[in-house]
């Protein structure tokens, strides 16, 4: 295997051990026998269990916006860029088996009010996703103005609020049909009257 093949490999054992067990009761030694491979050797790739969560953690979250961001790439559509956001944001967790379980025993690694966000740059680049929709809304005219330094934000922040409830605090199906009224009740909102 090829390093970079090898680092995906490492990620994912990583995720599905931290997913059975959660940081504190997963083991290197664990991780390492996941993969077939001594401890020793996991140790060439990072230093200690707490730099594998984190990278483990940070790879599965941008394997999640990235499929996003082809979803959204993908539709011509502005309107259809807006609505596929959400939905193909929150449809992933229902796949991701390991993140799901993952983000249930780490909350914070979504946090809802960050004082302190531990990946803040990727949580600022899917605002960023958000305000460049936006963006291209207005200046198709399809969307009315709005403030977009704010509301980028807020719609982020909503959007946190429902993956939390439906995946974390378990609102399941329910919580899919409110994450549908929210994104028609937002929609309605942005979008301009013709």
């Amino acid at each position: 295997m090829r390093k970079r093949e090898n680092v995906e490999a490492i990620y994912g054992a990583a995720m599905k051990v931290f997913a059975e067990y959660g940081f504190k009761k997963a083991t290197v030694e664990e991780i390492a026998a996941e993969l077939g491979m001594t401890k020793g050797n996991l140790y060439l790739y990072v230093k200690d269990k707490q730099e594998l969560y984190e990278k483990s953690v940070r790879h599965a979250l941008l394997r999640w916006q990235g499929l996003v961001r082809r979803a959204i790439d993908a539709e011509n559509d502005v309107k259809k860029k807006f609505l596929v956001m959400g939905e193909k944001a929150l449809e992933y967790l229902s796949q991701d088996n390991d993140l799901r379980r993952v983000l249930v025993r780490d909350p914070d690694i979504f946090p809802m009010f960050p004082v302190h966000d531990p990946y803040e740059v990727i949580n600022r680049n899917s605002v960023a996703m958000i305000r460049t929709i936006l963006k291209q809304g207005m200046e198709k005219g399809v969307f009315r103005k709005v403030n977009l330094k704010t509301l980028p934000e807020v719609l982020f922040s909503i959007y946190k609020m429902l993956v939390i409830r439906t995946y974390i605090a378990q609102g399941g199906k329910s919580m899919r049909r409110m994450f549908a009224e929210t994104m028609e009740t937002v929609a309605l909102g942005i979008f301009k009257e013709r």
